[in-house]
């Protein structure tokens, strides 16, 4: 098993098959994308398709009852009753006269008669399908399929008018496999137009939904809107089937493309990862890397109290690379211990003497959450004190809030530090998720105020009293502030009328080499006027 998992990450460490991996991954999510919207966009036209058929139909319908309705109040009006030729006249007359009334008939106890011949099929005598105060409807009247067969009829008293099913066809061709349905008491459904269908539907869909249309694996459905609870009219309509538009054949080659550009840029930057990583781990062995010191400043005084060990990478053709660069990249190579003591080994070399001389002195070290999370540097830190015989009160140690992983482990192992003497402290506090609740349990001795809370300060920014109450917060659980980043004088002042003590920032100095800040502390110069800046 330990085997396949080292030939596993040997793989994962090879510049091709990472870029290999991220084309294939890129087109495999840009394809399937593109085939969501396709589908989407097919999903979309079908039900646009059904809901502008619908409206035609509901509209049709509308138009339709309207003038069978008229027409049977104009019969029921008039005063013949019988079959007489007069009779049928009137009936041809109505006909005429109304557009969607394709026959009208008469009809009492012992005859019928109808301005067109009698047709097999068309039954005026079974009892109505839905049977109103005033009208009586039939539905599906004849299921053959001729147009100039009646489909709906309507009845008033002694009189029946009937539309033909062409009145119906002509706003919208169903297509094959596609009913116009009444529904009755939600259970009953006769097929006006197309073939009958089982109600409610098999397949899963939400009956109780407010949505007019309804899509099912296989069918769309479309309840048109009715006055009458007792029914309403659905029109139903297999799908078209999964038709992709042309134009996702075009994101086909377009897809291909940008993952073999995705694929490109991933190889780059990993090569570009794996040089950055190969010189960082020699960096420590060429002399490359350098530790600069920020004072810290009494802000009353102006006293220098002590200072922040900075590391930087120098190249050799000058040019320095950003922490923000190289830290990150060595907490996720593991390389930050090896560098963590190197800071320590280097700054006790460098300064050791200058402690030992002056033991209110102290110096800040950064730590990573790896080595927050366990008891090593406490026990790296004791041989070191050992060796350069300073004290473990002039060592202090800085950990972020993001750094806090676990709490409770945090907790245990820098209390372990604070019982041999070392300080602990918050740093960039407000920046991270550390509740107050959880500071009132960590061991630690003093909070850094962030730079971008100290710059708000004087502003409208919605940052500006974060500063404040961090002090506030942190004079009410008896710890230490020290405020990064201040570069104005106005600044000071505020902090000092706060209650802050100590301060760092350009206003003072910025980050000095070990001569440099031995020349500020042995020459007991005092800051207040002028910068020292960094030469090394």
């Amino acid at each position: 098993m330990p085997a396949a998992r080292e030939t596993l990450r040997s793989w994962f460490c090879r510049p091709w098959f990472l870029a290999i991996l991220a084309a294939a991954l890129s087109a495999t999510l840009l394809m399937a994308g593109s085939l969501f919207v396709a589908m989407h966009q097919v999903e979309q036209s079908e039900s646009e398709e059904m809901n502008a058929q619908g409206e035609r139909f509901l509209a049709r319908l509308e138009q339709l009852f309207g003038q069978l309705r008229e027409s049977l109040d104009d019969l029921e009006a008039q005063p013949l009753r019988g079959c007489d030729d007069e009779m049928i006249a009137t009936l041809q007359q109505v006909s005429f006269n109304y557009r969607f009334v394709y026959e009208a008939a008469y009809m009492d106890a012992s005859r019928i008669c109808s301005n067109r011949p009698r047709q097999e099929g068309l039954s005026m005598t079974r009892p109505p399908d839905i049977k109103g105060p005033t009208y009586s409807y039939w539905l599906n009247t004849t299921t053959e399929p001729d147009e100039n067969r009646a489909a709906l009829m309507l009845g008033r008293g002694n009189f029946r008018v009937a539309t033909s099913r062409g009145h119906l066809t002509d706003m919208v061709d169903l297509p094959p496999g596609s009913s116009l349905l009444v529904v009755l008491d939600g259970t009953r459904a006769i097929p006006v137009l197309g073939v009958s269908q089982v109600w409610p539907p098999t397949e899963p869909w939400p009956p109780k939904s407010s949505d007019a249309l309804q899509i099912t694996q296989s069918r769309l459905i479309y309840r048109m809107p009715t006055n009458n609870p007792e029914y309403q009219l659905v029109l139903i309509s297999p799908r078209t089937g999964m038709h992709v538009p042309a134009a996702w054949w075009w994101l086909l080659p377009a897809s291909l493309v940008l993952a073999v550009c995705v694929g490109f840029l991933v190889l780059l930057l990993v090569r570009q990862r794996q040089s950055l990583d190969a010189e960082l781990s020699g960096a420590i062995r060429r002399g490359e890397l350098q530790v600069l010191y920020q004072p810290i400043f009494d802000l009353d005084s102006r006293n220098c109290v002590g200072a922040e060990a900075l590391l930087r990478w120098r190249r050799p053709d000058g040019t320095l690379t950003s922490p923000d660069l190289f830290i990150p990249m060595a907490e996720n190579t593991g390389q930050i211990r090896q560098m963590t003591d190197f800071v320590l080994q280097r700054l006790l070399e460098q300064l050791g003497q200058l402690l030992r001389a002056n033991p209110q002195l102290y110096i800040s070290v950064n730590l990573a959450a790896c080595d927050v999370m366990v008891p090593r540097i406490g026990q790296v830190m004791a041989r070191l004190l050992t060796l350069h015989r300073v004290a473990a009160k002039q060592i202090a140690f800085e950990v972020t809030e993001r750094g806090l992983i676990d709490v409770v482990v945090a907790r245990e192992n820098l209390q372990a530090l604070r019982d041999v003497g070392h300080q602990v402290l918050i740093d960039d506090f407000g920046t991270g998720y550390c509740s107050l609740a959880y500071l009132q349990t960590l061991p630690v001795d003093c909070l850094k105020i962030d730079k971008a809370f100290i710059d708000a300060l004087g502003h409208d920014a919605a940052s500006s009293g974060v500063a404040p109450h961090i002090i506030h917060m942190a004079q009410a659980l008896q710890l230490k502030v020290i405020a990064e980043g201040i570069e104005h004088e106005s600044q000071a002042a505020f902090l000092s009328s706060e209650g802050v003590k100590f301060g760092q920032g350009w206003l003072f100095a910025r980050a000095l080499s070990a001569v440099q800040f031995i020349e500020l502390i042995t020459g007991g110069r005092r800051l207040a006027a002028r910068r020292l800046d960094d030469e090394a």
